[in-house]
């Protein structure tokens, strides 16, 4: 199967729209968190992303904006509030078996969702214990695979707000392919953010 996966959207639907339409055909889409901001809803993404019908993790913006200090971007009288619904349902981590694949999905670590992982971090190591063929996590924006025993680590990067030195501060996502275990990235520029033209 062929697996389209975004991450860290933070409501930029334009940026979204073109990773969905240069990844053409996919089975499936993942995303792993952060579609909106901790400070603004997107019904245009979150719409998008349940009509397509995506996996979808929360992510640390999601945690706030769905916390007690959500409540000011929650009550906009511009938020669909099924929207909102919808997306406080989803689960903060996913374990699935796709095409006989085993795959988890979280955004930043399975301990937790705002915590920064790199290839050379210590937690890595924790990723190939968690049983899965597959890890998908986001939040570092930066694209990257990386190998931990029999699991295949991805990041696919940020489809909506590109910080990724390593390719001129472009928006990407990653596609998966199940059965060879291939990840091809797509890197583009985003219609919304320029290239170097957001920092960390």
């Amino acid at each position: 199967m062929r697996l389209g996966i975004v991450s860290d959207i933070h409501c930029n639907i334009a940026s979204l729209d073109m990773a969905l339409s240069r990844m053409g055909h996919v089975d499936e889409v993942l995303c792993a968190g952060d579609a909106i901001f901790q400070f603004r809803f997107s019904n245009e993404v979150i719409g998008r992303l349940k009509e397509i019908g995506a996996h979808v993790v929360l992510g640390n913006h999601e945690e706030v904006v769905l916390s007690r200090g959500g409540q000011r971007v929650r009550e906009q009288p511009d938020v669909d509030q099924d929207l909102l619904k919808w997306l406080s349902e989803r689960p903060k981590r996913i374990d699935t078996v796709i095409d006989g694949k085993r795959i988890t999905m979280f955004h930043g670590s399975h301990r937790d969702c705002g915590e920064y992982v790199y290839p050379h971090n210590a937690v890595m190591k924790e990723f190939g214990n968690l049983g899965a063929d597959f890890v998908i996590h986001g939040h570092t924006h930066c694209a990257m695979t990386h190998q931990v025993n029999g699991t295949l680590v991805i990041n696919p990067g940020s489809a909506g707000q590109p910080r990724d030195p390593w390719n001129g501060f472009r928006s990407s996502y990653a596609i998966l392919d199940t059965q060879s275990g291939e990840v091809t990235f797509d890197v583009y520029d985003d219609p919304v953010h320029k290239p170097n033209s957001v920092t960390s």
